[in-house]
């Protein structure tokens, strides 16, 4: 086995692998499909190892060698735009402009107060805030238009992120004031399933609270769209406790004693994985992080 196989190689492998497609990789990279053959069989000859069955007429497939190297190159690549990133902070010193995307249901109050003392500690430094609905965040992220990005947990973000969690925020059962079980004692999930339930984000998107008990539900994206819908009787909902604080709804919105609600709500962190955060990102990370336990 020598060792000449290249970073575009392992690219190539993962691509194939995923796409199972030798010409549908060529046509992505612009290349000949022989090409892509050939940069595979000499990977397969370097590595010593055959990573795909060839048949005639059929999808290459990962050989049990193949599946077993795909994590292995997942992760040598991802080390190498870690690599690549860290050097590229310490060629820019301090940033010149941060972009910070953030969930538009995230606490008010830590936002404000970081970003207030942000501009005493880096005077000169340009910020441009954005909010967004729940996928906007790290879309944002994923394409560059964002340098530092601040949402609740959810499973799938893109893999080209990193992400910290931060703190948490609670949750708390709510429904309008007229709603039938606005005058109940003690809430059982049998009473909350007689009701519509307001979710937010689409299903299987692994974002707390995101469990249907009744078997009616109406779906938002976003945790003020929800609050709206529910001050209208339309149903009852997992809130984050500032939003039902939020002066617009207190008086028109129940806590409900309920045997069960979610988890809290996990806020994190996130960055692209091949631009780590600058001086200013990471001081602001933390006053943030700060600022929400002090809440919490």
């Amino acid at each position: 086995m020598s060792e000449r196989w290249s970073l575009e190689q392992m690219r190539t492998f993962l691509r194939v692998a995923q796409l199972r497609s030798f010409s549908a990789v060529a046509r992505e990279q612009g290349r000949a499909q022989s090409a892509v053959s050939n940069a595979i069989a000499l990977l397969e000859a370097d590595l010593g190892v055959t990573l795909f069955e060839r048949s005639s007429g059929r999808q290459p497939t990962l050989t049990e060698n193949g599946r077993a190297l795909v994590e292995d190159a997942r992760e040598l690549l991802r080390q190498c735009e870690h690599l690549q990133g860290h050097a590229l902070a310490l060629m820019r010193g301090q940033e010149a402009l941060l972009r910070v995307a953030q969930d538009e249901a995230m606490p008010y109050q830590p936002v404000i107060d970081s970003l207030d003392e942000l501009a005493t500690r880096f005077p000169t430094l340009e910020v441009q805030l954005a909010s967004g609905a729940q996928g906007d965040v790290a879309r944002k992220l994923a394409e560059r238009q964002a340098d530092l990005g601040l949402f609740f947990h959810h499973e799938h973000i893109p893999a080209s992120l990193e992400r910290r969690a931060l703190g948490s925020v609670e949750m708390v059962t709510v429904c309008a004031v007229g709603h039938p079980l606005a005058g109940q004692k003690r809430v059982t999930r049998q009473q909350l399933a007689r009701h519509r339930q307001l979710l937010v984000t689409p299903q299987r998107s692994g974002y707390p609270g995101g469990e249907a008990i009744s078997p009616q539900v109406w779906r938002a994206d976003s945790f003020y769209a929800m609050a709206e819908l529910l001050m209208r009787g339309l149903g009852w909902a997992w809130l984050p406790r500032h939003v039902v604080q939020y002066p617009t709804y207190q008086a028109q919105m129940v806590e409900l004693d309920s045997e069960w609600w979610p988890p809290a709500l996990v806020v994190e962190l996130a960055w692209r994985r091949d631009q780590p955060l600058g001086p200013a990102a990471q001081w602001l990370a933390e006053r943030f992080a700060r600022h929400l336990r002090a809440i919490g």
